[in-house]
């Protein structure tokens, strides 16, 4: 399994451990949900898909690797389509933070807060997933905490 966890009290960028090593990190943007996931030494962009788009997409050198959208507004899951499959990344409850990765209405992997205080987070998601759309599930996760936190 893997951990995220955040780089400073107040922050919402990421290191992500595989056990205690490092492998990624997410920078999230300040003005608007979009940020850059660095893995391997190679820089990802993830964004909206257009201006008006409610896709959101993680690239690299302007190739789509993943999309995800967000079905209403009032739903906190994503519809995500990947490697000719589609996924579904929603919240276990309305009122869980833990988020579910379903496929085919089977629940394959999650991505939940170490505790109810904390943004760092618990990963465990498909091995068979590469591990950048790996990121960006936990990046669209960490989107969605980051809108409730602003509005409680």
């Amino acid at each position: 399994m893997l951990r995220a966890v955040p780089d400073g009290w107040l922050s919402w960028n990421f290191t992500i451990f595989d056990d205690r090593r490092a492998i990624a990190k997410i920078d999230l943007a300040w003005v608007r949900e979009a940020g850059e996931l660095h893995l391997d030494g190679v820089k990802y962009r993830v964004c909206r898909e257009g201006i008006l788009s409610g896709a959101f997409v993680i690239e690299k050198e302007g190739l789509v690797l993943a999309s995800a959208e967000k079905p209403s507004a009032l739903i906190r899951s994503y519809t995500l389509h990947y490697n000719n499959k589609s996924f579904i990344l929603g919240a276990a409850s309305a009122m869980q933070r833990k988020f579910v990765l379903r496929e085919g209405g089977q629940q394959v992997g999650s991505v939940w807060p170490e505790n109810a205080f904390t943004k760092k987070a618990v990963i465990d998601l498909p091995a068979d997933i590469a591990m950048p759309v790996r990121i960006f599930m936990v990046w669209l996760t960490l989107i969605m905490w980051k809108r409730d936190e602003a509005e409680a």
